[in-house]
């Protein structure tokens, strides 16, 4: 009874050391935090510009062969840019697009990045997909306004104005916009092809990514600019199952795609991929933990003590979270038989794989191949990317994002974060060490929903700091 006491009063002392470290995290700034969308004039004019961009129709697709559209994209961009068409060194990568601003000193380049294309507009819209509507809240409506058409205006526009300013870069400027990007297509790689082939190695890229969110993880309270700082390899996998096939009024066991429907329960019953915090997901919960609500906040504030746990909790309570931690996989194709009344003699799904850092791409799809086999199941690689170098969140390139972050919009919290999507930057690795993905613009939860869904919009009270944003960043980079 005695060393069962003792062991109570233990845990109790523990208990309270765990409180007593989270009641010790003040909140920050960031929890009270708002962003103040600009009202001005200025706004307004933004916002009809956008609404020209957003009006052209640049929807791609896997194998397009007809890039007319993004053509007469560029003709509209020509009228809207003119600076930076008379001053800039232009080149088109079928109809990928890359500007070189000649700098006037030795300092290392940066490219400011945002995608052309835009993903289909299916469904029933409030306002119509290429209709660029402004409503009477400001929200400037159509595809592609979030994804990624917006941050392609303030780049060009904050280029464009300090051209018109006079303002030379220290270094060479680049700004590049695939109309590729939706489906991982030839833009980025034709556009850094190019820039190997001269040698061009640079000191920053900015790319789409994070942004700038309310609550970005539940239970979190505040405002906070999501930087992307690492993103995780792609993959997709083919699983086939072979039989006899026959009639479907007679029907076996274990056919081809009962053994597909087993293996799926399987990965969806016990996740196989290793879970476990980087050094980038560790900070950003640590920089989140102030603002957490109190249950939270023990959790976090002793990380340090408590990881352990929390690698096992986390997959259980956020599958975003869970992204950040390990592996996964999406089961998102099948086929069977051609005809309702057959029993396939082959059938087969399509996963698609986003690999971690810490654990291999052969480590992982192998993982998937031994529990396929016990299924009499094959597997395939169809197609795979390797996870993206890592950008320090200690860096000078991190450093000056934030600090540009800060300035533009005093208050809100700045965090490192892992990326779940895929972006072009992926191909730079190659010629930038720091390929940070983030568009400096607010969205609110409706708008970040809307990305590849319905009703995409955006404040365009938010464009003039993102254009101010990107200004910092050319003259201070």
């Amino acid at each position: 009874m005695k060393i069962i006491l003792i062991l109570l009063g233990l845990f109790l002392l523990f208990i309270l050391f765990l409180v007593a470290r989270a009641l010790a995290l003040n909140p920050t700034e960031a929890k009270d935090a708002k962003v103040t969308l600009d009202t001005s004039d200025r706004a307004k004019d933004y916002g009809i510009r956008l609404a020209e961009m957003i009006k052209s129709e640049t929807v791609s697709f896997r194998n397009q062969e007809d890039r007319s559209k993004f053509y007469a994209f560029h003709e509209k961009l020509e009228k809207l840019f003119p600076n930076i068409h008379s001053k800039c060194e232009k080149h088109d990568f079928n109809g990928s697009l890359l500007y070189k601003w000649e700098g006037c000193g030795n300092s290392q380049p940066i490219l400011l990045m945002s995608h052309q294309d835009v993903v289909e507009a299916n469904g029933t819209w409030e306002h119509e997909p290429f209709s660029g509507h402004i409503d009477e809240k400001g929200r400037v409506w159509g595809r592609g306004t979030v994804d990624t058409k917006a941050s392609l205006f303030c780049i060009l526009t904050a280029v464009e104005e300090l051209i018109c300013e006079g303002f030379v870069p220290a270094g060479d400027v680049y700004i590049a916009s695939s109309c590729t990007e939706e489906w991982s297509g030839d833009g980025a790689p034709s556009t850094v092809d190019y820039l190997e082939k001269n040698n061009v190695k640079l000191k920053l890229l900015l790319d789409e990514g994070g942004m700038i969110v309310e609550e970005p993880v539940g239970g979190v309270k505040g405002t906070y600019a999501m930087i992307g700082l690492v993103e995780k390899g792609y993959g997709d996998v083919k699983f086939t199952a072979r039989g006899n096939g026959g009639h479907a009024s007679a029907p076996g066991k274990d056919t081809p795609l009962v053994r597909l429907g087993k293996f799926m329960v399987a990965i969806e019953k016990k996740n196989p991929f290793k879970s476990a915090f980087s050094p980038t997901v560790e900070e950003m919960f640590k920089r989140m933990a102030p603002n957490m609500n109190f249950g939270m906040k023990i959790l976090f504030a002793n990380m340090d003590i408590l990881k352990p746990l929390l690698v096992k909790v986390i997959p259980s309570v956020s599958t975003a979270a869970a992204a950040m931690l390990r592996t996964t996989l999406a089961f998102t194709m099948a086929k069977g038989a051609d005809g309702a009344n057959v029993l396939p003699q082959e059938a087969s799904i399509v996963g698609n794989m986003r690999f971690i850092h810490h654990q291999s791409n052969k480590e992982s799809v192998d993982i998937l191949r031994n529990i396929a086999k016990k299924y009499g199941i094959d597997t395939e690689v169809i197609y795979e990317d390797e996870p993206c170098p890592v950008v320090d969140y200690n860096g000078p390139e991190f450093k000056l994002v934030e600090k540009t972050i800060n300035e533009i919009y005093p208050g809100i919290g700045v965090c490192p974060y892992t990326m779940t999507g895929g972006t072009d930057a992926k191909y730079y690795s190659t010629i930038s060490e720091n390929c940070i993905r983030f568009a400096p613009l607010y969205i609110d939860s409706q708008q970040y929903k809307s990305i590849h869904g319905l009703n995409e919009n955006i404040y365009q009270g938010a464009l003039p700091m993102g254009v101010d944003f990107y200004k910092k960043i050319i003259t201070e980079a």
